[in-house]
């Protein structure tokens, strides 16, 4: 028996909680889905479904080789699609969101880089920092940045950037350098709105996590306002590297407190499904992720690039 058509069905049984509806998503018979599903438990000698008239489960091990196959099979269809878009002359539009300024900073100047390559593919990109819904608004394709969480939507990392701690010199001569994380709550602080932990902010220091209840004189939905603040000198940021290693850099900015570190972020692409996707989509996927694996993964050092 084939084992990948084994596996195929047993995924489409689990998926879509039933035999005859794995029959109906892979065009078999009912019971020719129902065979492949037993040859699969025989020749492992386990078995991974529990059934009964009314319900299917999960056994353990049923969910354990759920998760490898249902892998091994994505990255099969990845293969596949990935050699056949080589031969395919990519054509249509690409809508992507991104945030706005890591999308003005990272990767405005990619875009036409990429049409270079693909002159066929028209691109819409909007930039907002709020979390759009790819499948309501009609997105092929977002960057997020974040620690990212289980969802529907499938990902791929691209890269990475850590939260820096971060004022200017003269806001640091006029009000004292913040020694531990408890001292910011008696500074200046310009506060990003849309923080998950809002003005409480955590670190990892030598002795553990801390975690401190900063009092922000400014709240704002926009990094390069956070960072143009800072820039005057009027607060303690927290942002990412990507956004201030440049001014880190050039001593425009100084990192507080490097030994309690704020937390690294992901830079993701996120898309809605990984089946059928389209050649255009997966090839602007692998160009990003080659683009900033040329950087070391870290867009922090293609400040301004």
């Amino acid at each position: 028996m084939d084992r990948f058509l084994e596996m195929q069905s047993f995924n489409a049984v689990v998926e879509a909680g039933s035999f005859v509806g794995a029959a109906d998503m892979l065009g078999l018979s009912k019971a020719a889905v129902s065979r492949h599903v037993v040859e699969l438990e025989n020749r492992l000698g386990i078995r991974l479904l529990h059934r009964t008239t009314r319900r299917l489960s999960l056994t353990p091990e049923g969910r354990v080789f759920h998760a490898r196959s249902k892998d091994l099979l994505a990255e099969l269809d990845d293969a596949e699609a990935e050699v056949t878009s080589r031969r395919e002359t990519v054509s249509g539009v690409l809508r992507i969101n991104a945030p706005f300024t890591f999308g003005i900073l990272h990767l405005a100047p990619l875009w036409g880089l990429f049409r270079a390559q693909h002159p066929h593919v028209t691109l819409e990109v909007t930039l907002a920092d709020r979390l759009v819904d790819l499948v309501e608004e009609g997105y092929d394709l977002a960057i997020r940045i974040a620690a990212l969480e289980n969802s529907s939507l499938v990902s791929r990392r691209l890269a990475s950037t850590r939260m820096t701690l971060c004022a200017s010199p003269r806001y640091l001569q006029q009000h004292g350098t913040p020694r531990h994380p408890a001292d910011l709550a008696a500074h200046q602080v310009v506060a990003y709105s849309h923080f998950a932990t809002r003005d409480e902010w955590h670190f990892k220091g030598p002795d553990g996590p801390v975690s401190v209840r900063t009092r922000p004189w400014m709240h704002t939905n926009n990094g390069e306002t956070c960072r143009a603040a800072a820039l005057a000198h009027q607060g303690v940021i927290l942002q990412p590297g990507f956004l201030v290693g440049q001014d880190l850099a050039a001593g425009t900015l100084v990192e507080l407190m490097p030994e309690y570190r704020s937390t690294e972020l992901g830079i993701y692409a996120v898309y809605p499904t990984r089946k059928n996707l389209s050649a255009k989509v997966r090839l602007l996927i692998d160009f990003l992720a080659a683009h900033f694996a040329a950087r070391g993964g870290a867009p922090d050092a293609a400040q301004g690039s």
